[in-house]
């Protein structure tokens, strides 16, 4: 039987730990630096198309992180109430209608809540819900394996 060549994390020295940790702290802050340009640049996009005032590239920023950590808060609530509302339903249309829903209240509540937390930037109310639309109709169409997974059981 050959010798298996196995380099788990407790037979490594400490300078290949060390590197593997950093490794992977490195790739994880890329991931996120990559999501949060993303969304910073897609709201910038979309704010100067709908005409959104902003005091400076920092309150973006700010705006931005807030949308992103607030919004990962409630993005674990709403993927709980729309798996428990999908459970036993039939019908595409009528769970990608439940999601669409669902994602859109849950981005326009984020974004209303970021908004009302900070000063530097004002959005109308129409804003909110057009911006709230977007993002919703984005995350579905980029995220679309979990309700063919839920439309399939």
């Amino acid at each position: 039987m050959p010798e298996s060549n196995d380099d788990s994390f407790r037979n490594m020295n400490k300078k290949e730990k060390v590197a593997t940790v950093v490794g992977i702290g490195l790739l994880i802050l890329f991931v996120a630096g990559f999501i949060f340009g993303l969304y910073f640049f897609g709201l910038a996009g979309v704010f100067k198309v709908l005409g959104v005032q902003y005091d400076s590239v920092w309150s973006l920023a700010i705006f931005v992180v807030n949308l992103l950590v607030i919004g990962l808060l409630f993005e674990i609530f709403s993927n709980v109430i729309f798996k428990l509302s999908v459970r036993n339903m039939t019908g595409k249309a009528k769970v990608l209608m439940i999601r669409f829903l669902i994602e859109a209240i849950t981005n326009w509540v984020v974004i209303f809540t970021v908004d009302e937390l900070m000063r530097s930037i004002t959005l109308s109310l129409q804003t909110e819900i057009i911006i709230a639309l977007f993002i919703a109709t984005l995350e579905i169409v980029f995220d679309d394996k979990d309700t063919k997974k839920n439309t399939a059981e």
